[in-house]
């Protein structure tokens, strides 16, 4: 089969194409036929070695761990599918290998593909979907009016989240470049922050929940403007942010928290009910051909894209 394969670590230079066989899926698996995958800033990272850390990669690589697709065959264990089902899935971040014609996930990292979307578009959702609902959801606690602070609104992550907060009943602050501004109040924010302008947060606060994709500003900031028992939850750890989540509960009701995003096929079909109920789309910014991922990987890393990059492979 056709694949996109990381030689090394460095950079979309590395991205080679190549033909390797299909992968066999094992007792609790499924093998997909891939109709497309999509670019997430982790897939870039960890073969720049920026992640290797806590998630070491094994080269040669195919990179990506979104997919969407046709189940082609099960393992004798699977239970819930069957071939000729169309699925969307993550499968597991820095060996995923969704950059080919074919790919195994796991069961329980599948779900039933939404109803109301092209095929291919599905795939933009699983991995930044995830983290949008798991962090939202399990670590901010959202709920019906509160002040929600999203900080790279227009992002993969964050164009899912200003959407996801909305179908809870928040209000939603969204903060990004003004160029996307038209863009997240098209998917529900009630006011904007265009960074480009202004570094402060002013808006409904004092926030309940600030969720940040970017953790460029330091967390005083965020601390600042938010209520008495708020939740700051961000996407990337660092060294401060570590800090704060193991020490302020020692001197204050407020919490830090980091995402650490995990495939589950009950979270899948929640996106996925938002999306066939109308509260939830993905928004695709630029589509490439399987054979131009490099090409793919380098627009991620401008952090310039509104929404998702998408890579089609099959019909």
């Amino acid at each position: 089969m056709r694949a996109m394969q990381y030689q090394q670590v460095g950079g979309p230079n590395q991205i080679v194409a190549v033909e390797v066989p299909v992968p066999r899926p094992a007792a609790t698996q499924l093998l997909v036929k891939l109709a497309a995958s999509s670019v997430n800033p982790v897939d870039w990272k960890l073969r720049q070695s920026q992640s290797l850390f806590y998630r070491p990669v094994t080269f040669p690589s195919i990179p990506g761990a979104d997919l969407a697709g046709e189940v082609v065959e099960v393992g004798g264990r699977v239970t819930g599918f069957k071939p000729g089902d169309r699925i969307f899935a993550m499968a597991k971040v820095g060996t995923g290998a969704a950059s080919a014609e074919y790919a195994v996930v796991d069961e329980q990292a599948a779900a039933p593909a939404p109803a109301n979307l092209p095929l291919a578009e599905t795939a933009a959702i699983p991995l930044a979907g995830l983290t949008a609902l798991q962090s939202l959801r399990d670590l901010g606690g959202i709920a019906a009016n509160q002040r929600v602070l999203i900080v790279g609104a227009a992002g993969g992550v964050g164009h899912f989240a200003v959407q996801i907060a909305k179908s809870y009943g928040a209000h939603v602050t969204a903060v990004c470049s003004g160029r996307h501004a038209e863009l997240v109040r098209g998917l529900g924010a009630d006011d904007v922050i265009d960074y480009t302008q202004r570094s402060e947060f002013a808006g409904e606060q004092p926030y309940d929940l600030v969720f940040d994709m970017i953790v460029r500003t330091p967390l005083r900031d965020f601390l600042a403007v938010m209520a008495p028992a708020g939740v700051y939850v961000s996407t990337l750890p660092s060294f401060s942010r570590v800090s704060a989540a193991l020490l302020l509960p020692l001197v204050s009701r407020r919490r830090v928290r980091i995402t650490m995003v995990k495939a589950h096929s009950s979270d899948l079909d929640q996106l996925r009910a938002l999306c066939e109920s109308g509260k939830l789309r993905p928004v695709i910014d630029k589509t490439f051909p399987l054979s131009e991922l490099a090409a793919a990987h380098a627009y991620s890393q401008q952090g310039r894209a509104g929404g998702k990059i998408l890579v089609t492979i099959g019909a």
